[in-house]
């Protein structure tokens, strides 16, 4: 029973063949393309609007050089969110509650931004390892804390969206489960959880959007140490 309850998180296959990419490209293939017209249609508008949101709201604690992350962080963020909700439908997979894709993704972003704050400000970079006015004897062990709190950074962010999703996912699993079962023995137990399932949907909705957020919302802010 334990078992079948995680069987969900396994990655799909067909034949033997893995099948997580096409779960990690199908998201992409709902998002219209631009075309020419003056005058777009009410979906690429739609989707228009969600960017333009999403760029003004991550770009506004940046300074102009976090600029040039626009594109990585709106893409990130869309990409996220597309996975996250589409996770929720049923007979699918989602990628995000795999540790190892979310390691694969806040690594390296964390790492691009920490090469870019050693790089354009090295000496501001390292300062923050040694906040100001730290008294001598405190030096050591104060360095020794703050930088096992940056290499700490990347596993915190795989770890929140992966833990938040999973957790969701198997609420859901679990009171479905107890809603079949109840059916046929307590008919007014099993409209009760049927309530509570449908509530818990709704938050799981809501907490796939925020955690899609937070994840490349801290991403920007690594970022804005680092600029």
């Amino acid at each position: 029973m334990n078992l079948s309850f995680f069987d969900q998180f396994m990655s799909p296959s067909l034949l033997g063949i893995p099948l997580i990419l096409v779960s990690l490209l199908f998201p992409m293939l709902l998002f219209p393309s631009p075309n020419n017209r003056w005058i777009p249609n009410r979906y690429l508008t739609l989707q228009l609007w969600f960017l333009h949101l999403t760029t003004k709201q991550l770009l506004t604690p940046l300074n102009k050089k976090g600029h040039k992350w626009a594109l990585i962080l709106t893409s990130l963020m869309t990409f996220l969110l597309t996975i996250n909700l589409l996770g929720l439908l049923p007979y699918t997979f989602t990628p995000t509650t795999q540790l190892s894709m979310n390691m694969a993704l806040a690594f390296p972003l964390w790492l691009a931004t920490l090469l870019t704050g050693l790089r354009n400000q090295p000496t501001a970079s390292l300062g923050h390892l040694l906040p100001e006015g730290t008294p001598t004897p405190l030096i050591p062990a104060l360095i020794l804390i703050e930088t096992t709190s940056l290499l700490i950074r990347p596993l915190a962010l795989g770890v929140r969206l992966t833990a938040n999703l999973t957790a969701g996912h198997l609420l859901i699993q679990l009171i479905s489960t107890a809603t079949t079962a109840l059916l046929p023995i307590m008919p007014a137990v099993s409209f009760l959880t049927v309530t509570i399932l449908l509530l818990l949907t709704i938050l799981e909705v809501a907490v796939a959007m925020i955690q899609a957020y937070v994840f490349v919302l801290l991403l920007s802010l690594y970022l804005q140490e680092n600029i």
